[in-house]
């Protein structure tokens, strides 16, 4: 495995003719969400390229961005175990030098669930994966559906810019009791953790209510907030909306999925799932 601290480095690597590059963006401190991705991502190519890099400008000004959780050497542990070829690990000054002024924003789509919470974020994404995309030259790209909106806004980037880079969408990992992985799970004390479970319970209570034949999505999301509020949780929005362009719907249909942010103390989790009719 290969360590690639600056842009020319990784700009400049030969490969050999014809072999496919798979590419894992991250922001560190691993779980087995994203080493299921850079899996994937190794048993559909020829060389693999995880990059770590905690983008500042995703966060905004008073979120977690000090706080983050890192901890490089055990990162490259594991992806030195996963059989990795590289690691781009760039620093803040290399992807934003002084007098940096061009960002990238997908109208519409990003001003929309996360995107009303925190206004920027993903004008921040945006920037940094197309960055990224540029240095690395990535055949196919692999992100978690758990974060299914960033998944959604990213793959209308790389369309309307006509990018070849493929982003390919890959299952979320959960724990044993369903909680989905994230980095931020750290953050949750004890009782915290055992009460966030409640996301994934009440997006299994409604599917069983869509499965039962309730198509209302006002009466599905209502009946989710309240149970989130009996476990503590402090919604930031419940929606059930069109897999396609985001959109909220008033019917459960095929290409419907709920959507999840909810607090638990000062962490923010999101999830997802599809309620398909």
């Amino acid at each position: 495995m290969q360590l690639i601290g600056s842009l020319s480095q990784m700009r400049e690597l030969e490969h050999p003719h014809g072999s496919k590059l798979g590419f894992v963006p991250t922001m560190g401190f691993l779980h087995e969400g994203h080493l299921s991705l850079v899996d994937q991502a190794k048993q559909e190519n020829d060389i693999t390229v995880v990059s770590i890099f905690v983008n500042p400008a995703q966060f905004g000004p008073n979120e977690d961005l000090q706080r983050y959780p890192r901890d490089l050497e055990r990162d490259l542990t594991l992806l030195k175990e996963r059989g990795v070829d590289y690691v781009f690990f760039p620093d803040s000054d290399m992807i934003y030098p002084p007098g940096y002024r061009t960002w990238v924003e997908v109208e519409e789509l990003s001003s929309v669930l996360c995107g009303a919470s925190r206004p920027g974020h993903f004008r921040g994404v945006c920037t940094i994966v197309l960055k990224l995309i540029n240095i690395v030259k990535p055949h196919r790209m692999y992100m978690g559906e758990k974060d299914f909106q960033q998944l959604s806004i990213l793959r209308k980037m790389a369309e309307d810019l006509n990018l070849e880079t493929l982003i390919i969408g890959c299952p979320i990992i959960r724990e044993d009791d369903g909680l989905a992985k994230s980095s931020r799970n750290v953050y949750l004390d004890t009782d915290q953790r055992q009460r966030a479970v409640s996301i994934y319970q009440s997006m299994q209570d409604a599917a069983r209510q869509v499965s039962a034949g309730q198509r209302n999505t006002e009466l599905i999301i209502k009946s989710v907030w309240e149970r989130l509020l009996s476990e503590g949780a402090k919604p930031d929005y419940v929606k059930i909306i069109d897999s396609k362009d985001l959109s909220d719907v008033d019917q459960v249909d095929q290409g419907s999925r709920i959507m999840i942010a909810a607090w638990f103390g000062k962490t923010r989790l999101i999830d997802n799932m599809p309620l398909n009719a």
